[in-house]
């Protein structure tokens, strides 16, 4: 078989020998990187997102209260017997929400 690489041997074991070289340190320099600095990072791009979060999930809870409203309404202008148990877990999960929200931040300190 025909060697398709125009150098001498030589040339070949030092060209493979600086590709090897060359990879091993990419390699160190990716990994010698500060983990706390990364970690600081996420910490400081989490607690910029956590206010919207926050704000995200009292929006969820209005919405989610309005339409609970009208259910409950239209089940009680029915007639229906379990109105108050439906309003009770509409209820619910309207509070649970915003304590969620509100737990969240005190526990974080944010």
């Amino acid at each position: 078989m025909k060697n398709h690489i125009p150098y001498s041997p030589k040339q070949q074991a030092l060209l493979k020998t600086l590709m090897f070289t060359a990879a091993m340190i990419a390699v160190q320099s990716a990994f010698s990187q500060d983990g706390a600095a990364g970690i600081n990072q996420a910490t400081s791009q989490v607690k910029s997102y956590f206010d919207a979060g926050c704000n995200l999930m009292y929006a969820i809870g209005a919405v989610v209260g309005i339409i609970g409203a009208v259910k409950v309404f239209s089940k009680w202008n029915a007639g229906e017997p379990d109105t108050n148990k439906v309003a009770t877990a509409w209820f619910g999960s309207c509070v649970f929400l915003v304590i969620v929200a509100t737990v969240l931040k005190s526990f974080f300190g944010l």
